[in-house]
């Protein structure tokens, strides 16, 4: 009878943990499928075209970017680290250099460079559509500290940013309300940080803060594709990563709000979503 009832305890801790937890779906954005970076250090390339991609699907503008090309022009560019990081800012330096290419123009890293991009019967340089898919000045990174004055400029100071970028300082509930209102806006949203604390369960797909926290360190980008509420009605980000579809929701992460909170480097979203704080007097 003993062993009788272990087995059927551990069938039902088993279940349990197997479980799907539920979420009611506030907001979803269009995104393309979820891609596999592999062992690369290329998170920031997939999540700043994933949001990028998100962004011109909501605007009814279809268009599926390659990461083969970036991670080329990275072992082109003669300041490029050779681990191949960067942050979700260099991504837009990248493409402002070198252009930018339709996923099936270069669909993988052994694939040949091409030398035009098509789309929708017009020849594009690279540069050409890069400038079609991302103007330059249409994105802001944004970031929250306490050791610069509110709505100034700072350096991020991190080894991957070599390409020298700059946050706009904003107070961290200010942060979390600019991201949220562009992701209910239907806007491409990329965001940057530290996925290095226990509450990070990607097998489940959820991210909560969890007991004790550390330093925030600056080690992944996903994009944000949504918001939703579990049970209890408490507020996520639906992130979507780039690790592949093998997790319990297939490629996508819910971020609890406190999460967020706690471990954000930066998020870098579409300028126009900031213009009511960068109006406000002075």
């Amino acid at each position: 009878m003993k062993q009788l009832f272990c087995i059927i305890l551990t069938l039902f801790l088993v279940a349990c943990s197997q479980r799907k937890e539920q979420f009611q779906i506030e907001v979803l954005n269009s995104y393309t499928p979820v891609k596999q970076q592999g062992k690369s250090a290329s998170c920031w390339i997939y999540a700043m075209l994933s949001a990028i991609e998100t962004e011109h699907i909501m605007r009814g503008d279809s268009v599926e970017l390659s990461t083969a090309w970036i991670e080329a022009m990275m072992r082109r560019d003669p300041q490029a680290p050779r681990n191949g990081r960067g942050t979700a800012l260099t991504l837009l330096h990248l493409i402002n250099r070198y252009g930018i290419v339709p996923h099936h123009a270069m669909p993988t890293r052994n694939s040949s460079l091409p030398r035009w991009a098509f789309m929708l019967g017009i020849t594009y340089t690279p540069l050409e559509f890069a400038h079609s898919v991302c103007a330059p000045q249409e994105y802001i990174g944004i970031g929250a500290t306490d050791e610069q004055p509110s709505y100034t400029y700072f350096k991020l100071d991190n080894p991957d940013n070599w390409t020298g970028d700059s946050l706009w300082n904003v107070p961290r509930d200010s942060l979390l309300a600019l991201t949220e209102r562009a992701v209910r806006s239907r806007h491409g949203v990329c965001w940057e940080g530290d996925i290095s604390e226990n509450g990070f369960d990607w097998k489940h797909g959820v991210a909560r803060p969890s007991l004790i926290g550390g330093s925030t360190t600056d080690d992944h980008c996903m994009a944000i594709v949504g918001i939703a509420r579990d049970s209890e009605g408490q507020p996520y980000f639906i992130m979507k990563n780039s690790w592949g579809t093998e997790n319990q929701r297939k490629g996508l992460i819910f971020m609890h709000f406190d999460y967020f909170l706690r471990n954000t480097v930066l998020v870098v979203l579409p300028k126009e979503t900031t213009q009511c704080l960068q109006n406000r007097p002075n």
